[in-house]
């Protein structure tokens, strides 16, 4: 490959809006004279490439007007991804390339390893000299340590929970909003059918954006992770919802990071990258619960995965477009180092989050009704249209 290129990667879990962003880089930087490589399967496709070359097809992917053309009307991303991070590496996850004795240049003292020097390598060897990374708060905090180590990178945030701080909208957060309501308003039929309660899992680990809007449209309960519930108070705030609906359902939408006062979070599995297990599945623990305490059928459904399938809704194409054109004309201006954001409700150029900073998380006291376990709908006069 000759000349400089303009690099691109997607991180993390796959949200729609991705391909719109890929492609509006694409389309902006030939415009612009700058040709693009896209990297296969996030982090990992700058960690996991042979020094000779031999696996450049299996993570590396010139990328054109053809073959984008087309991919902003689905979802997912056509570079792949995966939940890699190149400055902590375990065992398992390593490169099949390195041999023991040089793999002993990246060991940490914990026994992991961390291939950022590989990582910069690998960039000089492609010919990339700047870097367009997309993901949530775990890909965005490598891609502040690239900016740290002075490689000169712009940032996109995406996740369905709307969790990366320094910003109020994140890409695929809308998307996933539509289709809870899509999905929880089709399912009312079986539960009024059957006169049960239905219990609705749905993303947000650590915050709870996801439940509390999915709660606002559909006039719901909601879950959240920042306030633990009262079991005994959700449950007679149930009763009351079935017995004054004609129906005679009720339903609550539930952060899967939801806990109760009085019990433990539990996780499962081996953690990831970045340090995450699982959480166990609270919609059926709960819908189990309520079931014992009242008699009622009960129906847990999890929502999750469904709400990153398919394509972007309008709001969350439009973002995507946006936020990949500002991160361009940053690049024009030579401001590297920064993540593409929202601020005050307005498109902004803010710092990467670092991921010691944890999540954003929802204002309980102005977002959330602590008693009714339900959004805010009052005070919204002078607030931003879509978020607070």
């Amino acid at each position: 490959m000759s000349g400089a290129h303009l690099g691109i990667l997607t991180g993390g879990g796959d949200v729609p809006g991705l391909n719109s962003v890929i492609k509006s880089v694409v389309y902006r930087s030939l415009e612009m004279g700058r040709s693009v490589i896209g990297i296969r399967r996030g982090w990992e496709g700058l960690t996991h490439l042979c020094p000779d070359g031999k696996n450049d097809a299996d993570y590396i992917v010139p990328l054109t007007r053809d073959n984008t053309r087309a991919i902003d009307r689905t979802g997912g991303t056509m570079l792949h991804t995966s939940r890699t991070n190149p400055s902590r590496m375990t065992g398992s996850k390593l490169p099949a390339h390195l041999s023991p004795r040089e793999l002993e240049k990246y060991r940490k003292g914990d026994d992991s390893y961390d291939f950022t020097p590989l990582v910069l390598q690998n960039l000089g060897r492609l010919n990339i000299d700047t870097l367009v990374a997309i993901g949530g708060d775990d890909t965005l905090s490598y891609a502040a340590r690239l900016d740290r180590e002075g490689f000169p990178l712009v940032a996109i945030p995406k996740t369905m929970d709307n969790d990366v701080r320094n910003t109020e909208y994140c890409i695929g957060f809308s998307t996933a909003i539509t289709r809870a309501k899509d999905l929880i308003t089709r399912q009312r039929t079986t539960l009024g059918s059957h006169e049960r309660v239905g219990v609705f899992r749905i993303f947000g680990r650590d915050a709870g954006f996801t439940a509390l809007y999915t709660g606002y449209v559909t006039s719901c309960r909601c879950l959240i992770p920042e306030h633990p519930f009262d079991l005994d108070h959700l449950i007679h705030l149930m009763v009351k919802d079935r017995e004054h609906n004609p129906s005679r359902y009720a339903l609550v939408v539930v952060s899967e990071g939801a806990t109760w006062r009085g019990r433990e979070v539990l996780e499962h599995g081996e953690a990831d990258a970045f340090g995450h297990r699982k959480k166990v599945d609270v919609g059926e623990v709960l819908a189990a619960e309520i079931k014992a305490k009242t008699g009622f059928g009960t129906m847990s459904s999890d929502l999750t995965y469904d709400l990153r399938s398919g394509d972007p809704d309008s709001i969350d194409r439009l973002v995507a477009i946006t936020f990949a054109n500002i991160a361009l004309d940053l690049l024009s201006d030579g401001v590297t180092g920064k993540m593409v954001g929202i601020r005050q409700g307005r498109y902004a150029a803010v710092e990467i989050p670092e991921q010691t900073a944890g999540p954003r998380q929802v204002d309980v006291d102005a977002l959330y009704n602590k008693e009714r376990y339900r959004p805010n709908y009052y005070g919204k006069l002078g607030a931003p249209m879509l978020l607070d």
